[in-house]
């Protein structure tokens, strides 16, 4: 198993009726970019979403990740388990320079990391997922205009990269386990990832 595997363009397109606009769902382990008026929607439990926009052209994409480990002595950017976060975070960066966006133009806005996951929340995992994201972001001067983080509840995150604008639902009652259940098969697909992988970095 890699990175690769793990990391990929979300395929899950429909016709948001309520925004009349074209929308692309993200399950954990997707991103997806765009230049023009797609709506993008992701329900996020412990996983972390950043939203990333150019904020002159409108190019914006967002992902939806969580850290593969555990493990709570590890710290810094330079370990595996961000490692990982790293991919998924220039996955993202390097799509929106590729369709035209400028690193130095763009904003982030910054959702998830609550504890939702039975059992885990002694190895507080959303916080880890927030304080890599947020180390990131601060490491790659790429201000942060907007954040909804932590607290014990999942979000349903809608970002409209044309504008900008971002809607957060506050998902306070869960009538079945199937946020729960998407973000554990996730972790376990990741857990596993080896020490190998190098992420190509290039800036524009």
């Amino acid at each position: 198993m890699n990175f690769d595997n793990n990391v990929h363009l979300a395929p899950t397109t429909y016709y948001d009726r309520h925004f009349e606009r074209h929308a692309v769902k993200i399950l954990p382990g997707e991103y997806f970019v765009t230049n023009g008026d797609k709506l993008i929607v992701t329900v996020l439990g412990s996983c972390v979403a950043v939203c990333l926009r150019d904020k002159v052209n409108g190019i914006g994409g967002m992902n939806h990740f969580l850290l593969p480990n555990d493990g709570t002595n590890e710290t810094g950017l330079l370990t595996e388990s961000a490692r990982y976060g790293v991919y998924a975070m220039e996955l993202l960066v390097n799509h929106l320079l590729k369709m035209g966006a400028t690193r130095a133009r763009m904003e982030a806005k910054v959702f998830g990391g609550g504890n939702v996951l039975p059992g885990l929340k002694v190895n507080n995992v959303g916080q880890r997922n927030v304080e890599f994201v947020l180390d990131y972001l601060q490491t790659e001067r790429i201000p942060i205009v907007a954040k909804d983080l932590l607290d014990d509840y999942p979000r349903k995150v809608y970002f409209f990269p044309d504008t900008g604008k971002v809607l957060v639902k506050k998902i306070k009652s869960i009538h079945n386990t199937t946020i729960v259940d998407r973000e554990s098969e996730y972790r376990m697909k990741v857990k596993f990832t080896p020490k190998s992988g190098e992420v190509e970095l290039f800036n524009d």
